[in-house]
């Protein structure tokens, strides 16, 4: 196996447990999904997917879509955003910009237009601030379209937002009243 591929290997299994099944390696999540970096590496050996400190520090500096973040001591680490696993969010309310964007599949886009968009499996509805980075992760479940959001308006309704430590914004859920499908 080449190791570009060992990386983004090891990257989905960080994502994987982090986000997903922190079971798998033994771990519970604490507050804000962060666990101590010794008991995820730990877990990753147990689970015969060994990985040193150096290794977890190059995945983490190298994630192009930075999934990952370790405290600023060094001793914990969590997933920026995505878990479906419940945690209790340390994020504080952000007031967003005036549109946030939404990529998605064409096919999934009338029931969205229909019933708003919801976290499905995950805890919150993930937006961008751009169109081309919606267009990418529109992109990854077929043929891409892109939602404006409109963030501001939610928001002076009351509708909380949060921005994730990758710039990735977090919010419960968008009726389709705050939805614009662009050309």
């Amino acid at each position: 196996m080449k190791p570009d591929d060992i990386a983004v290997r090891r990257s989905k299994l960080l994502s994987l447990i982090l986000r997903h099944e922190p079971h798998r390696a033994g771990l519970t999540l604490e507050t804000g999904g962060w666990v101590r970096v010794d008991d995820l590496l730990s877990g990753l050996a147990a689970m015969g997917e060994p990985l040193t400190r150096h290794e977890l520090d190059e995945i983490v500096e190298t994630n192009s879509k930075k999934r990952f973040t370790v405290s600023p001591d060094g001793t914990r680490i969590r997933a920026a955003q995505g878990h479906s696993v419940a945690i209790e969010a340390d994020l504080a309310p952000v007031t967003p910009p005036d549109t946030l964007y939404h990529g998605t599949a064409s096919r999934f886009l009338d029931a969205i237009l229909a019933q708003g968009l919801r976290p499905m499996s995950r805890q919150h509805v993930h937006l961008s601030s751009d169109t081309a980075t919606a267009v990418e992760v529109g992109r990854r479940h077929g043929k891409p379209v892109v939602l404006a959001v409109a963030a501001r308006a939610m928001a002076g309704s009351g509708h909380r937002f949060y921005q994730a430590d990758n710039g990735v914004w977090l919010t419960d859920e968008v009726a389709p009243e705050y939805l614009t499908l662009l050309p």
